[in-house]
Formats: C-alpha cells, structure tokens, sequence
C-alpha cells in the first residue's frame, strides 16, 4: 500500500494532477470540537467587540489590550501554539477557522492576526528553547502584546533593503540597535518587537526579539489610515536600543528568511479573515435588502439586486473552498513532516513553505473578494451605503488594506509565476512536460468523442481545459521571452491571473462534488447552481488575461494557432447564468443571512 505522503499532492502541482474530490477537506466536515471553537469565537464577537466598533476605531486608551486580554482567556492567542508552552495545541486547520470567524471583527481583527501571526509565530518557529520557554507562554495568555518590525520608509516590497543596523557592543554583550521602522501593527501597546536589522555590513537581514523594557525605543503618535482605524500603527524609532546578545533570533542573516516563511503563513491566514469579514458582509446586505421596501416590496425581490448578492455569496463560497482545500494540504505536509521525525516547528514552518504558492493565491483571492463583497454591499444599502451612521462604511474602508497587507497583489501575484517556475527549474514541478504535451495538442484534431453524463462531466472537462491554458501561455511565455520573462509584469500577472481562476474553481467544483457525496444531491441545488456559474466565468476571465499575454509576445501563424487553442481550452457550453443566480439569491434572502 502506497503511503500517504507518496501521493500527497505538492505545492503548484495541482496545475498538472487531478485531484479527487475525496481527498480535499471541505468547511461542511468541521468536527465537533473545531464547531464549538467556530462558535466561541463567533459569540466572542458578537458579545465583546461588534457592539463597540466606535470606541475601538476611535482606540480609547487601553480598550484593544484588554480585548486581546479577554481573548487570551479565552484560549484564543494559542490555538496553534503547543500545550507545553500554554497553548491548546491546535491543527493548522483549527486555527484557520479562528481566522475565519475573527476576521469578523474588524479592527480587533488586525491586532489579533498581528499578534498570533506575526507576532508571536517567529519566536515559536525560530527561536531556541530558552526564547520560547521565556516568551512563548505570555504571548499565549495575552500578557505580553507582540508586534512584528520589517517595513522602513525605503524598504517595503523590497524588505531586504532596510536600513537599520545592529553593532556587537564593545563587551560583546549586547546589540546596539539603531533604525526606524513604520506601518508597525499592535506598536503602540507592544511588549515585545520582533526586529529585522542587519549586523554590520550583512548582505542579509537578521532578526532581534526586543523587549520595550529594553529602552531606546520611541514611538511617532498613531498614523491616521483610512480604514481599521482601530488598529494600532505607529512608527516606531531605535536609538541605542541595547538588546542582549541572547536575543538574536535563528542564525544570523536568517532574518530575511524568517520574513519570507511568515508571510507565507500571514497570506494563507488572510485569505481566512477576508472570508470571515466577507460572509458578515454579505449578511448584513442580505438582511437590510430583505427590510428595505420600495415600490411596494422589499428589494430583495428585484433581480438587480439578487445578481448582487448571489454574486456577493458565489464569490466567497469559492475563495473559502480554495481556502481550506489548501489549509488541510498544508496540515498533512506537516503530519508527514512530523511522522518522518522532523521537529514539531521546522515542520510547520516547512509545510507552510511548500504551499506557498497556494498562499499567494488565496492572498490575492481573498482580498479581492472581500473588496467586491464590500463595494457590492455599499451598493445594496443605496444611499444609506455612504452613510458613516450605516455599516457598510466601516467595512468599505477597512477591507481595502488587504490588497495590500502582506505582500501587495501585484507581488504575490508576481510571486506565483516565479515560484512555480522555480520549481520547475529545481525539478519539483514537471511543467515542461505537460506544457509541451498541450502545444502538440494544438496540432491534433479536437476530441469529439462521446460525453461523459455525469452531473458535472462539463465542469470538470472545462477546468482540465483551463489547465492547459495556462500550461499553454506560461509555456509558450518562457520559451519566447526567457530570461526576459521576468521584467515583463503584466504578462506575469495574467498568467498568475489565469492560475487563481484555475485553482479557486477546481477547489470549488471539488467541494460541492464531495458535499453531494455527503448530502446528496437534491440538497445541493444552490450550490450546483454557485459552481457552474462561477466556472462559466472563470472561462471568460481566462480567455481574457491569457488572450493579453499572448497578443504582447506572439506573432504570425504561431499567434492565430495559440489563439485558437485558448479559445477551444475556454469554450463552455451557453448557461443561463440569470436563473441560476436567482437560486442562489433566494436561498440567502429565505435564510436572511449568508447561508452557505
């Protein structure tokens, strides 16, 4: 018998395997204990921070810490982190659904996916036993607030070209620390600072845990932002901060790598959060255009309005699906980490790492998501929708750092090109292979044999198609422009286009082909409804970004025959996409919420 870690799939291979709808994990198979969490969190929420939204976005003093105190108590700053050091301990994908149900709260959100995240995972997956043993269990109960120190005024995307330095001391004892950095998340109520500086002349950064007890820090007052105004971000200044040499996180000129992997972590996780912010969205929407009354019945009666939000729920119903079909990948790469021997930390870090193409995807995904799922929901309420007294203004301006959180879209999408390519190169992903089997294919008479009749035959033939057109586009992309691929962003970007829709609809079909396997089919309609419309649109966006890439480096015979190939690789059947967002929309106007 086959091992599991033998056929489980890799990082980007998703591009050239097929996947089983049986082996992806899907919301609808939350156990017991993972609902009940889902459910503390949300009545955390509901109880403790949506009532008083105001005074959090206008930071009385104190009020965010003592949220993140309550939470503590809770258990909700450990889910992840190991029972020894105070933490419950958790499975990547338990705390993916805190993310999830969290992501609800706003600004609250951001300060309590600053400090688990960022915060507080370099020490868990860096530092050594005396770093975790010292820092880990505060952090866990909410004692110590943590907050993470990469981005400068001139290093942004560009990280590694920060400015801040670290000297040994003349005894040797200490790090003098001397920089400035901004855009600083929890900074202003801070207890510990992960820092990135470089020692001397490093070529590379290397990390600091730095206690504000340390003294030389300052602090400029809090930036006004245009959205989570809740959320504490301040510059924060080091003048002479003298940080004990025992406090070198990981190796030096590791520091830079440190970034890298947590940001992995940060990208998946906000996917996660988007979702959950989403999914309040699209409820409140639901619920006021089913309240709201004009020309003599309520507006969610009219079909303007019901494209709207079955859009607004098809959207996030895809994105979550893609979600936890990687959140659960990741989680079975670190079991099979773990059961080889691999220490506990190095394999979550490594598990995360090898999904990180997976991460960049839903990083992007989920911003946009969230982004249309708000501007839609300003749109429902009318011109109550721009009113600051109505919710939706909140959510407009606070969704719109997501985009660029975490790596701006345009780098993680940048970023999902280059890394599946590098793989390539390594030996990791056979793309070549594949790539060249499609532009054969080009040369071949179309199939035209019988068809399958299965309830989603067309589905499934449709995203084996999309996969060979981006193989096609990302292949015929290398060949042409080479080492040149690289400066040419916007053909990068429509490919990496083309891989998120592939991806975000193979994830969705796959969930509702195992929920009808669960709950039959008969209480699946809407969401049969939700995959063939999404699907259908995926084609176009498909046909369009990869239409735009090779009109910018293809010509002659060669343009009209690749042309050719996309339009036969996203041609879908017609579907009447009105009458099936219709069945999504009175499925969520009958559940006056979202529902799925």
């Amino acid at each position: 018998m086959e091992t599991t870690s033998k056929t489980a799939i890799k990082g980007g291979e998703f591009l050239i395997r097929e996947t089983n709808p049986q082996d992806v994990f899907i919301p609808e198979e939350f156990n017991e204990e993972q609902q009940m969490i889902a459910d503390t969190c949300a009545t955390f929420i509901q109880q403790e921070v949506s009532p008083i939204l105001d005074r959090i976005d206008s930071q009385e003093e104190g009020l965010m810490p003592t949220l993140l105190d309550k939470a503590g108590e809770l258990g909700l700053l450990g889910i992840s982190i190991p029972e020894e050091y105070g933490g419950l301990g958790k499975d990547f994908t338990t705390s993916m659904i805190v993310t999830e149900v969290t992501g609800a709260g706003h600004s609250f959100a951001v300060a309590l996916s600053a400090h688990t995240g960022i915060g507080t995972l370099p020490i868990l997956y860096y530092g050594n036993t005396e770093q975790k043993n010292k820092y880990i269990p505060k952090l866990a109960s909410g004692e110590w607030k943590a907050c993470y120190c990469l981005t400068e005024p001139s290093a942004g995307s560009d990280a590694n070209s920060g400015k801040t330095k670290a000297v040994l001391s003349e005894d040797g004892k200490h790090y003098i620390l001397n920089g400035q950095k901004m855009w600083i998340t929890n900074g202003g109520f801070a207890d510990i600072f992960t820092v990135f500086a470089k020692i001397d002349n490093d070529e590379n950064l290397s990390a600091f845990i730095v206690e504000k007890s340390f003294g030389g820090i300052s602090l400029n007052p809090e930036e006004h932002k245009m959205g989570i105004k809740g959320s504490s971000t301040r510059q924060v200044f080091f003048n002479d901060c003298k940080v004990p040499v025992e406090n070198l996180l990981s190796d030096r000129q590791n520091g830079f790598k440190i970034a890298v992997n947590i940001l992995n972590l940060g990208r998946i996780k906000l996917a996660g959060a988007a979702i959950g912010g989403a999914k309040n969205t699209a409820s409140i929407a639901i619920k006021y255009a089913n309240e709201r009354m004009q020309f003599g019945r309520s507006i969610s009666k009219y079909g303007a309005i019901k494209h709207k939000l079955a859009e607004q729920a098809i959207q996030i119903y895809a994105c979550e699906s893609a979600t936890y079909r990687a959140s659960q990948n990741i989680e079975d790469a670190i079991s099979a980490l773990e059961n080889s021997g691999m220490d506990s930390a190095k394999a979550k870090l490594k598990g995360v790492e090898q999904f990180a193409v997976e991460a960049a995807i839903l990083k992007v995904n989920g911003s946009e998501v969230i982004d249309f799922v708000v501007d839609e929901g300003v749109q429902v309420f009318g011109g109550m929708g721009f009113s600051a007294e109505a919710p939706m203004d909140r959510a407009y301006r606070d969704a719109r750092i997501n985009r660029i959180f975490e790596g701006t879209n345009e780098i993680n999408r940048l970023l999902i090109v280059d890394m599946m390519l590098k793989r390539a190169m390594k030996g990791e992903l056979d793309l070549m292979g594949p790539a060249q089997k499609v532009a054969s294919e080009l040369m071949s008479i179309p199939d035209f044999s019988a068809e399958d009749d299965s309830l989603f035959a067309a589905e499934n033939k449709y995203v084996k198609n999309f996969k060979k057109a981006v193989l096609m586009t990302a292949g015929a992309a290398v060949q042409k422009l080479m080492a040149q691929l690289s400066k040419e962003q916007e053909v990068l970007m429509n490919i990496a286009d083309m891989i998120i829709e592939t991806y975000v609809a193979e994830s969705m079909l796959l969930r509702v082909e195992k929920l009808i396997s669960l709950k039959g089919e008969a209480a699946c309609q809407a969401q049969i409804e939700m995959v063939k419309v999404y699907i259908n649109d995926a084609a176009d966006k498909i046909n369009i970004s990869g239409k735009n890439a090779l009109n910018s480096f293809a010509q002659g015979d060669e343009q009209r025959m690749m042309l050719m190939g996309l339009k036969r690789f996203t041609k879908t059947t017609p579907l009447n996409t009105i009458a099936s967002r219709r069945i999504v929309a009175d499925s969520l106007t009958a559940a006056n919420k979202y529902c799925f």
